[in-house]
């Protein structure tokens, strides 16, 4: 408050308006002087009703005009300079209503051109000698400023940071700062600041009237920095207030069902299999089977890279669960891999007379209506399907562990109808996707983590290799020396059909081409997404019984599909898919005693899918390409923005801010356990906000 009463006092006095001092953050924009029906219908198109949501509307970036030397300015920079005319400006009409003015400056010692675009009028105004100041793109090589601003004279303006705002329509940067100003001015004191004093004392964070000014009409870099750390700070506490509050809630509300296992059959068990478990897994089991004995439900994601071992972690948590008298359902999102899984847990548990069933949308008939007697009656232990769990006439006698494997794959409401056929049974999510840590407690604050990051010994890394898709000959030979050993391959495509928008390779085209290059020497299967899901698992089993020796997928083939006989991979276009998605699709190969290889076929354009494609022959872990991946890629693009279920932030961002989160997370998890939190009137906004987003009531609200 004091920041903003010293900055309005020093503007001059004829640059102040008289406002009435009774308007209110809440009220309409309307009610701005200066704002009639078509600035309103401006406002409204911008997503602002009132002036609260004015004041909200953070500016994405600050033109910075500072005068700065030519010498030490990067090539592409924006740069502002004064300089001196030398030459008489020249015009250069490109049809109708286009133009190109040049003139030389001389700034300092550089003797440069001025490039203006469409602004031919300037020809009259600008005279040798004259100084002018220019801000606009330095073109280092050619000694050239693309001209955005300019102004006669030198530079006099004192505010060298300007804000650029998101906007729509015929509303320009200047009319909306205007009304900023005006909005700012009449009513920012009144707004209420939900960071308590402690917090803000703690971190040096300005109060909420003050941090606006600085947003809107910052006089320095600094000014920027102070505002947008203290904006990041309460968008972060305000989401990680909502997602331990959920989590909190739903341990108090929510008991689950004590399970009370028999340490010694899953001992017996473990130092039966035939491998040895690595120390990742011996964590996760141990997390696992500590929440199964305890009276709170476990709302568990386990996340582990491809080949690390999920399943036998999986098999080990169902088998406590039938040893402490319950049943276990583990679904998966296709039937070959639900049939995979199948397969799997009968070979580990048939000795132990653990009685397993398969229930898929294909088993139909007698053998269906003895499955679903079975199980109401408690004789099946363990069901492992498909969508098929979730129909309505699947009933457990006592479901006390649920799995959900792939669990991306399955909505929000798939994902409850399977909890909710027992009576609040432990939760377990499964994916192979790593998550980056910053994202895992982002995306899934809710829930608990457990994380497999260490490879089952013995298992040979994939080779990558990153070619030119010109050296595709030499690529096919060594694919053809694979086939010829009795191994398979996988030829990735990104589209299906050709298509005229892009110049990249399409399956339906590259399965034609293969059939015709090895000329029924081998065969070529072809698979994608526009398939019924019969003819995807039946050419998928094919492919597993070794009856196709190289198939040609989109990435359909990413999730799940196990068939240890598949050593090679090509990718074509690679530089069409992100990091994550190539390691998932690498990961099909690689889970044999043989040594495999991942050939990457790209032309990058970019300095960025360089990077990418180098990264993918540098590491083979698979949290490694996850972080990278977010880096390059940002958090929405790393998910899928419509899916992802990450909140949108108006000023902070997962990759940058990752401190940041952590440092709210901790604060969130001390304000809850604080009886002043929930009675003093200091955190009354704080407690509002968190019973408006439903975390209280056990809902979630995105």
């Amino acid at each position: 408050m004091r920041l903003r009463q010293e900055r309005l006092w020093k503007r001059k006095s004829s640059e102040r308006i008289s406002l009435p001092v009774t308007l209110s953050s809440l009220d309409p924009v309307t009610t701005l002087k200066g704002v009639g029906k078509a600035t309103a219908e401006q406002f409204q198109k911008l997503g602002i009703e009132t002036i609260e949501d004015l004041i909200l509307t953070f500016p994405y970036r600050h033109e910075d005009f500072r005068i700065k030397d030519l010498a030490a300015t990067p090539h592409n920079e924006k740069v502002t300079v004064e300089g001196r005319v030398e030459s008489e400006p020249s015009v250069l009409f490109v049809g109708k209503n286009r133009s190109r003015l040049q003139v030389r400056l001389l700034v300092g010692n550089h003797l440069i051109k001025a490039v203006f675009f469409n602004q031919h009028y300037l020809k009259e105004r600008l005279e040798i000698g004259m100084i002018v100041t220019i801000a606009g793109k330095w073109d280092r090589g050619r000694q050239v400023i693309n001209v955005s601003n300019f102004s006669e004279g030198p530079k006099t303006s004192q505010n060298d940071f300007e804000p650029v705002y998101s906007l729509k329509g015929v509303m320009h940067q200047k009319t909306f700062r205007k009304y900023m100003r005006i909005a700012l001015d009449t009513t920012a004191h009144e707004l209420q600041d939900p960071i308590p004093s402690d917090i803000q004392t703690a971190y040096k964070l300005p109060p909420l009237s003050d941090a606006l000014e600085l947003i809107h009409f910052p006089t320095s870099l600094q000014d920027v920095k102070q505002a947008r750390r203290r904006f990041v700070y309460e968008e972060l506490l305000k989401f990680q207030l909502k997602m331990v509050g959920m989590k909190k809630v739903r341990k108090d509300r929510d008991p689950g069902t004590v399970i009370p296992y028999d340490i010694n059959k899953l001992k017996t068990f473990i130092a039966a299999l035939p491998f040895e478990l690595t120390n990742a897994q011996k964590k996760v089991v141990n997390e696992i089977c500590a929440e199964l004995k305890s009276p709170t439900r476990m709302n568990r994601l386990l996340q582990g890279d491809v080949g690390s071992g999920k399943t036998v972690v999986a098999a080990i948590a169902l088998y406590a669960a039938v040893t402490g008298g319950f049943q276990g359902a583990l679904m998966a999102p296709t039937e070959i891999l639900a049939e995979q899984h199948a397969e799997s847990l009968s070979a580990w548990f048939q000795p132990l007379g653990v009685n397993i069933a398969f229930l898929s949308g294909s088993t139909k008939g007698k053998m269906r209506r003895i499955i679903l007697e079975q199980l109401e009656a408690g004789e099946i232990d363990i069901l492992i399907g498909t969508h098929a769990l979730i129909q309505p006439e699947v009933t457990f006698r006592k479901l006390g562990l649920v799995i959900t494997d792939e669990q991306h794959r399955f909505g929000v409401e798939q994902r409850r109808v399977l909890r909710d056929k027992g009576i609040s049974p432990d939760v377990l999510f499964m994916t192979a996707t790593p998550i980056p840590r910053t994202l895992a407690i982002t995306a899934f604050g809710e829930m608990d983590v457990s994380i497999l990051d260490e490879m089952p010994a013995g298992r040979k890394k994939v080779q990558t290799f990153w070619l030119k898709e010109s050296s595709i000959l030499p690529v096919l030979r060594k694919m053809e020396k694979e086939l010829h050993a009795g191994r398979q391959a996988y030829v990735i495509c990104p589209l299906i059909e050709e298509s005229d928008k892009l110049d990249v390779q399409n399956a339906v085209d590259v399965h034609a081409q293969l059939t015709a290059h090895f000329a029924g020497r081998y065969k070529i299967g072809l698979m994608h997404g526009r398939l019924h899901a019969d003819e995807k698992d039946e050419i998928m089993r094919d492919f597993s019984e070794g009856k196709i020796n190289c198939l040609v997928s989109t990435t359909v083939v990413e999730v799940g599909v196990n068939v240890p006989n598949a050593t090679f991979m090509l990718i074509y276009d690679a530089t069409r898919f992100g990091l994550a998605q190539l390691h998932q699709l690498r990961g099909r190969v690689g889970r044999g005693a043989d040594q495999s290889f991942c050939v990457l076929l790209a032309d990058p354009k970019n300095e960025e899918g360089k990077e990418r494609m180098q990264s993918m022959t540098e590491t083979n872990d698979g949290f490694v390409l996850a972080e990278k991946d977010l880096e390059l890629r940002g958090a929405g693009e790393f998910f899928g923005r419509r899916q992802s279920g990450l909140p949108e932030f108006k000023m902070a961002d997962l990759v940058h801010d990752f401190r940041a989160l952590d440092t709210a997370r901790h604060d969130a998890e001390r304000l809850l356990e604080m009886p002043a939190f929930w009675e003093e009137p200091e955190y009354a906004q704080l407690r509002d906000y968190l019973q408006a987003s439903g975390a209280l009531s056990g809902e979630r609200i995105d």
